[in-house]
């Protein structure tokens, strides 16, 4: 028995260090690039996934997540050092640690009040086009740096008119390296060789890219002639980072903080970070299809505790990664030290590789932002929010222009104030959208729940509550909504998450067809006729 149970412990061991080394590859350059985007120096991504590997992996509330820099949060901290630096990048990534540290602060106060919970009710197209807008802003930030060029404009839509010019201009070598990194991370994926799949397409890309670099001798700056024009290549275009990594920690510069703008940042980083780690977790215990939620409060209270030491060591906000966290359970890691692992992979890499990672060049980390920016941004998430409804798409379309008109907080506002329009020209008043009318009746056998009126995005989290308190008690639960005037996209989705864990036997859904959805699709807002 002793020796099944040393073999069953050292082939988990084999597996969480199999996964840990498996994202750490993957993990590398996207921390690299997601730096460099976010204009904080491209070590400060390593910073964040090293402190996110080995400092929260056994502090989090779900497993099997992997922390560290996203995409997601690539337009906040971009603003933050543009705008609190005023020109000056250095000064202004100094006043974004201290963003960050305050940001955290508020992200362990949040986890320690419980609010984790209410990141379950964002209406998911506002959180759609939210993330849509980040795929466009990155996309139209990275075409520049991909075709080697440096545009005039500051704002996304000047951006994205800028980038026919930048095509024109193109260094050829550094859209050759970036054409390159973008077929690997296309074809390799779709590639039906298994061996090959296995293989993380950015980790391909670098494999033909760096000795690229080293043969056109990128790190000495020159000029090379094509086609009879002159272009300019040499260090700057390579991936700067420091020969010690002592020697790329940084203090915050807490001044900024008697500043009223500030505060903005520390709003948006706090919540919006908190929500897509909240999300990515949430995403997690459906990928994994466990019975037993994870802790979403304990993770934000490891997300929290990890950015409070990666700000005060210089480096970006983290976040519970989707991407990384679902190639982890890919990989079969079963338990926490994946996380650690991987963290401790990327320890060694900064450490003793150094001087190869500073071959990378940035056009290929471009190319590989620029696939996640696509991703995020895709038409088909136009038409699936149109398939759900008319009111779905004026969501996802609101929060999208406004935040590259403006920012995020205020694009996710706007998002909001339509689905509350929308609700009030539905018939529904005030109280519907924070009170849940409902009645509960116990049988010896089964627990049937009532409930009348409205059941909506800001009211859905009791809905949540109750069916979770009473699931647990009660041998089955009936939820009966026959007397519902409206039940929105947010909780129908609600619904569906449950009823994919329970049975007809433990949970079972009544009335719902005397509704008539607002279009085909099952999780459309569903209302009487």
């Amino acid at each position: 028995m002793g020796k099944i149970m040393n073999k069953q412990i050292d082939n988990h061991i084999f597996k969480n260090i199999q996964s840990g080394f498996f994202i750490a590859l993957l993990a590398m350059p996207l921390s690299l690039g997601i730096a460099s985007a976010s204009s904080f120096p491209p070590i400060a991504g390593l910073i964040t996934a090293i402190v996110a590997g080995i400092v929260c992996s056994h502090l989090a509330g779900c497993k099997l997540s992997i922390k560290g820099p996203a995409a997601g949060l690539i337009v906040i901290v971009m603003a933050t050092v543009n705008d609190l630096g005023q020109g000056d990048v250095l000064l202004g990534y100094k006043r974004a640690l201290a963003i960050g540290v305050v940001a955290a602060l508020c992200q362990i106060l949040l986890a320690l009040f419980k609010t984790a919970k209410f990141g379950k009710i964002m209406p998911p197209s506002v959180i759609h086009g939210m993330l849509a807008a980040i795929g466009v802003i990155i996309i139209a930030k990275q075409s520049h740096i991909l075709l080697g060029n440096i545009p005039s404009g500051k704002t996304p839509f000047e951006l994205l008119s800028e980038i026919p010019n930048s095509i024109m201009h193109a260094n050829p070598e550094l859209l050759f390296i970036g054409l390159i990194t973008i077929f690997c991370m296309v074809l390799l994926p779709k590639n039906n060789n298994r061996i090959i799949r296995t293989i993380p397409p950015a980790l391909a890309a670098l494999l033909i890219v760096v000795p690229l670099s080293i043969v056109w001798h990128l790190h000495d700056a020159h000029s090379y002639t094509l086609f009879g024009y002159n272009f300019d290549v040499g260090p700057k275009f390579l991936i700067n980072i420091p020969h010690s990594l002592l020697d790329s920690l940084v203090w915050p510069d807490f001044s900024i903080l008697q500043q009223a703008i500030a505060y903005k940042y520390v709003a948006m980083l706090a919540l919006v970070g908190s929500l897509e780690s909240v999300l990515t977790v949430i995403a997690v215990d459906s990928i994994t299809q466990t019975k037993k939620e994870s802790d979403l409060n304990k993770d934000l209270l490891a997300i929290g505790v990890g950015n409070l030491i990666s700000s005060l060591l210089g480096g970006l906000p983290m976040i519970s990664e989707v991407v990384r966290s679902k190639a982890n359970i890919d990989s079969k890691a079963t338990n926490k030290w994946s996380a650690f692992f991987h963290g401790l992979f990327l320890l060694i890499a900064v450490v003793f590789f150094g001087d190869l990672l500073r071959e990378i060049p940035l056009s290929a980390l471009a190319a590989m932002l620029i696939m996640v920016g696509f991703k995020l941004a895709a038409p088909s998430q136009i038409k699936h929010a149109k398939s759900i409804g008319i009111d779905q798409l004026l969501m996802f379309c609101t929060t999208l222009l406004v935040t590259l008109a403006e920012d995020l907080l205020i694009g996710v506002m706007a998002g909001l104030l339509v689905k509350v329009i929308f609700h009030l020209s539905r018939g529904l008043n005030i109280k519907d959208f924070f009170i849940l009318k409902s009645k509960i009746t116990y049988t010896d056998e089964q627990t049937i729940i009532e409930v009348t009126r409205a059941l909506v995005f800001s009211n859905s989290l009791q809905l949540q509550n109750l069916l979770n308190k009473e699931l647990n008690n009660s041998k089955k639960v009936i939820l009966d909504v026959s007397q519902v005037n409206i039940i929105d996209h947010t909780t129908m989705t609600c619904l569906q998450n449950f009823l994919s864990k329970f049975t007809d036997e433990k949970l079972q859904i009544l009335g719902l067809i005397k509704l008539k959805p607002v279009s085909n699709h099952c999780l459309a807002t569903h209302k009487t006729a």
